[in-house]
This record gives structure tokens, sequence and C-alpha cells, in this order.
């Protein structure tokens, strides 16, 4: 019976308790059963599935809008040199741009250097960053086939461009599993200020069983993590009336196990449930920075305001890893016109503030990596979903360009100081080594151990890769 008097069917108790801690329940121990995906049980193989595993575990930055390469990493003296000229490539093709009328060319208004031993060359916007490039491996000419922030973001994240694909860390939680019962596999953590292009979907584990879509954890709300807990106005709710309920769940589990016996889902979601128990306990440990040392807050920038959103998720990304979170997701920029690297606007201004925001943490994130000791078995990744025009948009914006852009990887198993490809004078279209997202995908499987043409998942009678058909390993940036 409920509250009211009214019967109270196994059903609804099942359906309210899921949208509880259920919800939170993520891929451990689905991903070690396999049961929801009818496959054949696998132990956790930290050494990989297909060969030996580089990297255990991932951290990804992810720059949401369409960071602008020839503001950041992509130098190119040819738009110094005809800035406010009308954009010819010489190549007799159509010029066109997503939203806007092509304007002339211009040059980035950050000054330029090279930096480190490798002589990689970065943009003022990203001082912190230009310190540590001996340690990354850039590609330089990434590209996209959608100009669109939401397909470009799907085709970055899971492979396609339309929604209803897993992305790359649920395929990481279904092939690997967390590296401890206690966390879930994937953790999303997005900008403080508001979730990406594409909302939750963003990520979404697609049609793979549902408990291997991220755990989304908003680090500076009062709630990070939604309905973990029963709520304060739940007064009904005490440590008694949760062990009868219990009781009453465990009764009907066995005698719904005693009529389905060769049906495993159901014991598929008690583990869920368990792992939902435990994250009660490990989620405070997880979230509090309270332990950290003073330099190590400066050290990413939590003591200064624009900073501190990403700093904090930068932050709490690397001490998920070391307790056994097997891939992090950080979203640098909400959805939206603005506050992010969409700067369509004013280059110098937007493209100057989230910088800003993002810079610090993310040379801090790899040099704390470091000094841990931790990058020798963990990939830290930076990229975003396109790059932008090398013509302005409105006198001094950047409309949207699918043709290059750039992305860097660093950690385990990574060749450092090392770029391929590069794209052409303008920095408009790739031009050597393109690379694509099936490649950067196909390549980071290759570090965990995963050959990208092998994983798969049987759905609507056909083998689904996060790669689709195509993909190859980018072996020229790796050790």
């Amino acid at each position: 019976m409920n509250l009211n008097g009214s019967p109270f069917h196994r059903r609804d108790f099942l359906r309210h308790t899921a949208t509880g801690l259920g919800g939170i329940a993520l891929a451990s121990l689905l991903g070690r059963s396999q049961s929801l995906a009818g496959a054949t049980a696998q132990p956790v193989l930290h050494g990989g599935v297909h060969h030996r595993a580089k990297a255990r575990r991932v951290i990804q930055l992810f720059m949401n809008g369409g960071a602008s390469p020839c503001d950041l990493f992509d130098y190119k003296p040819q738009l110094i040199a005809r800035h406010g000229k009308p954009f010819d490539p010489g190549t007799s093709e159509r010029v066109e741009a997503s939203i806007s009328v092509p304007g002339a060319v211009m040059k980035s208004p950050f000054a330029w250097a090279q930096h480190g031993q490798c002589g990689r060359w970065v943009s003022s916007a990203f001082p912190n960053t230009a310190r540590v490039v001996d340690d990354l491996a850039f590609l330089m000419a990434m590209t996209s086939k959608s100009n669109v922030h939401g397909p470009a973001a799907y085709l970055q994240n899971s492979g396609f461009v339309l929604p209803g694909f897993p992305c790359l860390g649920a395929w990481l939680s279904y092939a690997l599993g967390s590296l401890t019962e206690n966390v879930p596999a994937f953790i999303s953590l997005p900008d403080s200020r508001g979730l990406p292009y594409n909302g939750r979907s963003a990520f979404t584990s697609g049609f793979l069983p549902a408990n291997h879509q991220g755990t989304v954890i908003r680090t500076a709300a009062a709630e990070p993590i939604s309905h973990l807990r029963p709520p304060a106005s739940a007064r009904q709710i005490t440590p008694d009336s949760r062990t009868q309920g219990l009781a009453l769940l465990r009764e009907l589990n066995e005698a719904h196990a005693a009529e389905h016996p060769g049906d495993s889902r159901l014991q598929a979601r008690i583990e869920s449930y368990e792992l939902a128990a435990r994250l009660q306990l490990s989620a405070g440990d997880l979230l509090d920075l309270s332990g950290e040392t003073d330099a190590t807050k400066r050290l990413y920038g939590l003591d200064q305001p624009d900073v501190t959103g990403f700093a904090r998720n930068c932050l709490t990304a690397r001490r998920m890893i070391e307790r056994g979170v097997r891939f992090v997701q950080v979203w640098s920029g909400p959805g939206g016109g603005s506050g992010n690297w969409d700067n369509h606007g004013d280059i110098p201004s937007e493209l100057g503030f989230i910088a800003r925001t993002a810079d610090q943490a993310t040379a801090a994130l790899l040099v704390d990596l470091k000094s841990r000791g931790l990058l020798e078995d963990t990939l830290l990744v930076w990229t975003t979903e396109f790059g932008r025009m090398p013509f302005s948009q409105g006198g001094t914006g950047r409309d949207h360009n699918g043709g290059t852009f750039v992305s860097w990887l660093a950690g385990a198993g990574v060749q450092p100081g090392v770029a391929y490809g590069q794209s052409d004078e303008w920095s408009w279209k790739a031009a050597e080594g393109v690379t694509t997202g099936h490649d950067f995908h196909a390549t980071i499987l290759h570090l965990l151990g995963i050959d990208h043409t092998q994983l798969t998942f049987r759905h609507g009678g056909i083998d689904r890769r996060l790669t689709d058909v195509h993909g190859r390993v980018i072996r020229e940036i790796l050790s």
C-alpha cells in the first residue's frame, strides 16, 4: 500500500526507486556481468582487452563551442601578411561560412612565440599551456564533416552526427568498467555555468545498457549528485523505514528471480543499486577538496574567481582517477551563444575570456598528474568539436569551420613534444596528415588496450562501433 492507502505494485516500487539511487549507479558491475548486453562476462583487464594497454584511465578536456586553432596553436604568418584583405585561397573554390558572409582575412589578436625544446608555436592566450608543450602530442589537422555545434559535438564524442549513439565514455564503461567497485566508470563534469550543447545527451549510453551513461556531477552545486540521498523534506524516510523497505524489496526480488530463473537482468539491477549505496559512502571523498594543500589549490587557480569553476573540475578529475574512475570528462563552456568557445562576436574579448578560465587549470592538471606519477598510466586529452574561420565575421569574430582544428594528447603511451599533420597556409582546411574523429577515438581505444574494430555491440541488426566503419590508430604520435 502507498501512503494514501492505494495498492502499491512492485513495478511502481521499482520505478520510484530507480529515479533515485539507480539513476547514478553506473558501469562497473553491469560492465562486468554484461547481463543486459547478452554477452559473455569478462573480467576487468587492466592489461587491456585485445593487447597490452599503455593507459588505464582517461581525463578528457572538451572545449565546448569550437576553439579557434589559428588563435591558439596553429600559427599562420599568411594571416598576418594579408590581414584586412579579401580572403582568396587561390583554389577557385566557393568560400562560405556557417551563419555569416565571409569577411576579410583576420590575423590573431594575440602574440605568438615558440615554446619548449620542441619549438611549438602557442599564442599568448595560453601562457600556462605554452610552458608544458614538451609533454604534449598535437594533432594539427583534425577535421569535422559538420560545422554545426550539435552534430559536430556528437561526432567528436560518439563518432556519429546523429543523437542516440554511445559516447566514448559509455563505450569505455561497457568495455572496461571501473577500476574499483565504489565509483562509476564514467563521470562527466559540466561547466559550472551549464550543460554543453546537446545537454545530457552529450553523456549518453545510446543503445548500450543505460547504466553506462555518464554520471553527471556538478562540483560547485549544493547537491553535486542528484538523488544520491533522500531530500531533507522526506522526514518519513528513517534508517528503520529504509531497512524495512529493503527487506520488502529483497522479498519481491527473490520471488521474481524464482519465477524467471534464466533472466539475469534483475541481479544486474540489484548490483547497480549496491554500487549506488557504496557511492553514498565514497562520494564525499571524491568531491572534498579540503585535504588538498593551499599550494595545489593555487596551482589550479582556485583562488581566482574567473578560473574557479574549471579549476575545481580539473582538480576533482585528478582525485577521481586516483580513486578508480575510468573516464572523466571535463567541459569548458556551457551551451549557448556566449561564455564558451563559440566566438562569433569578438575574438579578443570572447576567446581571451574563455581561454583565461581554462588555461591555468589545464596546465596545472598535467603538471599535477606528472608530479604524482599518474601520467604514466593516465591519458590526458584536450579537444573541441571544430575550429574557426581564418577570415572575420562582423569585424572581429570568427565563424564555424569544420575544415581544420587542433587537439592534443599527453601521458601514457603518447610521444611527448611531437605534432602530426598540418593545415593549409590559412588554417582553413587540413592539408597533411588529415585526422578524423574516428582516428582520434581509435587511438584512444588503442592506448587502453582495445582494438577499435573489435569493440562492437549488436544493435538493429548491425555490429555497431564507436568508430563506425572508419578510423585508424595515429601511430605517429605514439611512443
